[in-house]
């Protein structure tokens, strides 16, 4: 059997202020074109299928077309990330058309969607993406609830998808088995990371072991905009299908194809997906970067431009956009001078909530963020997602 591997499509995403749809019309196309050309037999998506909950009416729209397209050819096995609005993407599931399968209920955890080949069955698992507050509750085999994290909601998933797995293969043993899920899974050392990804860790953590999906034939990640792999080909981050940050540059956007033999992966090949436009980060000197760009470097790329001069130039933007006509982000960073030290609405930041806020606290009072002032505002910051995640 042949899967195609996709994740993190995040319609209805733009960047820096630029409208991506086209862009994100034809990785869809690209995407169906691939399942002709490659005799794809199943396709997953491992959630974030909508940048945000409440998704533009073009986003929505591209995205009846994408799975009425991928629904005519193959079987489609979508899990709903934690961007998308679980119950809005999972609205009308039971009505779609056989062989569109949408999870994005916790309660429906360990019930598979079964297709088979010349070898028997495989046995997919969607996992949603798991909120450690809403699911610790609905995935407890006892009176307690599961404990408040992220690996132990995921690893409570696990064992019901292997409970469900043992049953199965007692009756046929050569069951294989895909979970589909969203998540920050580690092996060791921490995967590559992007901007464009939100934090979803929970008491300040957000990673599960890889170790929760021991057993597992295919694992399909989302959630990470990078593809990797993180135990040989058998668990993948499939990454997102363009480029959605400037820290994504050096990124080659893919989906994968997995196949599957009797006795489980036996060949993933990543296949890479046109970009709209290169993308470029220039660093320097204003006169550096007018020079760099004179001999003809990036003219026609999507470009992020920090200035170093030790004050702001007069006209900065409008003599960056007559170099890179396709600019789209300007920074201002002197590395030397009065300003260095200060804290530009522009610079990077960390993506953690509690380093944005103590981040926030050193530019507003000059001292660090205290340990109450931090305990105060991760309490804050869970309550109001966990709120937010209840709403939608």
């Amino acid at each position: 059997m042949r899967l195609l591997h996709t994740s993190d499509w995040h319609l209805g995403r733009g960047l820096h202020g630029l409208d991506l749809h086209d862009a994100q019309a034809q990785a869809v196309r690209s995407i169906i074109e691939a399942v002709d050309a490659h005799d794809v037999e199943v396709v997953v998506i491992a959630g974030d299928v909508f940048d945000r909950a409440v998704p533009p009416v073009s986003a929505v729209r591209l995205w009846g077309h994408a799975l009425r397209e991928l629904a005519d050819r193959v079987p489609v096995i979508v899990t709903s990330g934690n961007h998308d609005s679980a119950v809005r993407l999972g609205a009308g599931a039971d009505l779609y058309r056989a062989g569109v399968h949408v999870s994005t209920d916790a309660a429906s955890v360990g019930t598979p969607v079964i297709l088979g080949d010349q070898h028997g069955p495989v046995a997919f698992y969607p996992i949603p993406f798991l909120d450690p507050d809403i699911a610790r509750h609905v995935l407890t085999d006892g009176d307690e609830p599961v404990a408040r994290s992220h690996a132990s909601v995921l690893g409570a998933a696990l064992d019901r998808v292997r409970a469900d797995l043992e049953r199965r293969r007692a009756d046929a043993s050569h069951v294989r088995s895909v979970v589909v899920a969203h998540a920050f899974v580690t092996a060791g050392q921490a995967p590559e990371t992007s901007d464009s990804e939100r934090d979803i860790r929970v008491g300040g953590v957000n990673n599960v072991p890889l170790s929760v999906f021991d057993g597992i034939d295919y694992v399909a990640l989302g959630h990470l905009h990078g593809a990797q792999r993180l135990d040989g080909d058998r668990v993948r981050y499939s990454g997102s299908p363009l480029r959605y940050s400037f820290s994504e540059v050096h990124q080659r956007k893919q989906v994968l194809l997995v196949d599957l033999d009797a006795e489980g992966v036996s060949n993933v090949e990543s296949l890479e997906l046109e970009q709209p436009r290169a993308m470029a980060v220039v660093r320097g000197t204003l006169v550096d970067v007018l020079l760099s760009a004179a001999a003809g470097g990036h003219a026609d790329d999507w470009v992020q431009v920090t200035i170093t001069d030790p004050e702001r130039p007069p006209n900065l933007r409008d003599r960056l956009l007559e170099a890179f006509p396709h600019l789209l982000s300007m920074r201002h960073e002197p590395s030397s001078g009065p300003l260095a030290s200060t804290l530009s609405p522009d610079v990077r930041v960390p993506s953690a909530p509690q380093e944005v806020a103590a981040a926030f606290v050193h530019y507003v009072t000059g001292g660090q963020i205290s340990d109450a002032e931090l305990r105060a505002f991760t309490e804050a910051f869970e309550f109001a997602n966990s709120q937010e995640t209840a709403d939608v």
